[in-house]
């Protein structure tokens, strides 16, 4: 038997040595002392990265934590970045690692235990043994794909300052969309926990391959609704019926809202006026239906298999009156 496997449930020091290859030996001062950093910086970017912060006296750090600090003080010293720019890094891989590794954890557990039975010792230790397995491969994977997300992501940057050579820095014009599943409330009422876990998943899994297909990217899910943005507004637009034909497939209803103008981009997010109008359209749209606004309109105008039709004006909360547009596959 290998000395990693477990035997029996598993104990968080077991976890522990499993994910991060040491018990904590360290106190909040040592890890700081030995990495070089200041106490407060120290304890800046732990916040920022989501974990609690131990009393002082507590040994809660491990060898792996001072040689990630060590990076991050490296990192200063050569005046690469200062640190308002570490901490922000910190907080949004924090942040983002958080939700992969509950989202992970979920699919593993979900995939290897009975829903409707208690694990015991033994389908726990399996669990364990699974992932010990699976890990390094996992890990070399994640890198591969952050690598290729941030190669994506700066291609998408580089069009977008193209597209937008006379935008303010900080500004990027894009085309952004709401898809929103109907009467979500009332269908999550007829269904049991797991159903509506399988509907919220299906629902961004769906979502997710049709923005992805088109180039465009998906921003944020939450749960009966996907926020996305395009670099142009015929993209956004052959996304969203797209999008209100896949659902339609598989016995759902949604309906979309998009416009096309100056968003801010901040912490992964969209804001802006743009973002606010594509969310109210969206509101008003009908089931299976996409609204535009008129400068998707105006963009699309003509292109091969679309068509816009103008409909009456109607007011949206925090923005006056609107006018909005329905957009149709010709």
């Amino acid at each position: 038997m290998r000395e990693s496997e477990t035997v029996g449930r598993p104990t968080a020091e077991q976890i522990e040595r499993l994910f991060v290859g040491s018990a904590p030996r360290h106190t909040r001062g040592d890890v700081a002392r030995l990495a070089g950093v200041s106490p407060q910086l120290s304890q800046r970017i732990w916040r920022a990265l989501g974990f609690a912060t131990p009393a002082d006296d507590t040994r809660a750090f491990t060898d792996a934590d001072v040689r990630a600090l060590r990076r991050v003080a490296g990192l200063l010293d050569g005046e690469l970045i200062d640190e308002e720019t570490v901490v922000r890094m910190a907080r949004a891989l924090g942040q983002t690692t958080a939700r992969l590794a509950q989202w992970q954890s979920e699919i593993i557990i979900g995939a290897m235990l009975d829903r409707d039975e208690p694990p015991g010792d033994e389908e726990m230790a399996g669990v364990m043994e699974t992932t010990r397995r699976l890990l390094p491969d996992f890990e070399a994977l994640l890198v591969h794909v952050w690598r290729a997300q941030l190669a994506a992501a700066g291609t998408r940057l580089l069009a977008m300052a193209d597209l937008n050579a006379e935008t303010v820095p900080g500004r990027l014009t894009l085309a952004v969309g709401f898809a929103d599943l109907v009467s979500f409330t009332q269908v999550s009422r007829e269904l049991d926990e797991q159903g509506l876990a399988e509907l919220v998943e299906t629902f961004e899994s769906k979502a997710s391959d049709v923005i992805a297909g088109h180039g465009a990217r998906l921003v944020k899910t939450l749960g009966d609704e996907v926020l996305f943005t395009a670099p142009t507004a015929e993209q956004a637009a052959r996304i969203a019926l797209d999008l209100v034909d896949v659902l339609r497939e598989e016995g759902r209803e949604v309906r979309v809202g998009l416009s096309y103008g100056p968003v801010l981009p901040t912490m992964g997010d969209v804001f802006g006026t743009t973002v606010n109008l594509a969310a109210r359209l969206t509101a008003i749209a009908r089931p299976c239906t996409v609204l535009v606004d008129p400068g998707v309109a105006e963009a699309v105008e003509g292109s091969p298999g679309l068509v816009i039709q103008r409909i009456r004006r109607r007011p949206a909360r925090g923005l006056g009156l609107i006018q909005p547009h329905l957009l149709r596959r010709s």
